[in-house]
């Protein structure tokens, strides 16, 4: 059962992949993916965790501790998984035709990128709930820029965006019943 379920996501991500490595997108998606893959690689969140500590009001150490807690947790979690899972990337099955970005590491299950932006969006929203669009927004355009460029598979990506949701709720109760919050 569980090869016949693997075998279907494996033969849907393949298309997927297939379909996006050929689209010649407009310039401006291109600009874009490239633009969010970058902030995904670390410089958004650590340039959000210094303004909320400058001007984040009351909840700015607790808001950044636990987007912290979540966004390491997460980088345990998906190393161990990519040590696990030895999936190859899309950029090392097929070229792309026209994304050059380099992979940060060799496998691709599951997308780091994305878990950190979901366990850190879902965190800073839950402390400022009228970031929660935005936050959202650009963590969605992190998940779907390493899936445009050829980094990940689309379930990479949706598994990113599960564990990293799953991870930020987590951080949120665990400093919660220590009384952090």
């Amino acid at each position: 059962m569980a090869k016949t379920v693997w075998g279907y996501i494996q033969n849907r991500d393949h298309r997927v992949m297939r379909r996006v490595n050929r689209w010649k997108a407009p310039r401006w998606i291109r600009y874009w993916m490239i633009a969010a893959t970058r902030i995904g690689d670390g410089w958004l969140w650590y340039g959000l965790a210094v303004i909320l500590l400058i001007a984040g009001g009351p909840n700015r150490f607790a808001a950044v501790s636990v987007a912290a807690f979540a966004a390491l947790a997460g980088v345990v979690v998906f190393k161990g998984l990519k040590k696990i899972s030895h999936r190859q990337r899309p950029c090392h099955l097929e070229p792309h035709c026209w994304s050059r970005v380099l992979p940060p590491d060799q496998f691709s299950f599951p997308s780091g990128h994305t878990m950190t932006a979901f366990s850190i969006a879902l965190v800073i929203s839950y402390f400022y709930p009228g970031f929660e669009g935005t936050l959202y927004f650009l963590a969605a355009s992190i998940a779907v820029s390493r899936v445009v460029l050829g980094m990940h598979f689309l379930s990479d990506v949706l598994a990113g965006a599960v564990l990293g949701s799953g991870l930020g709720v987590t951080a949120i109760v665990v400093f919660a019943s220590y009384g952090l919050l």
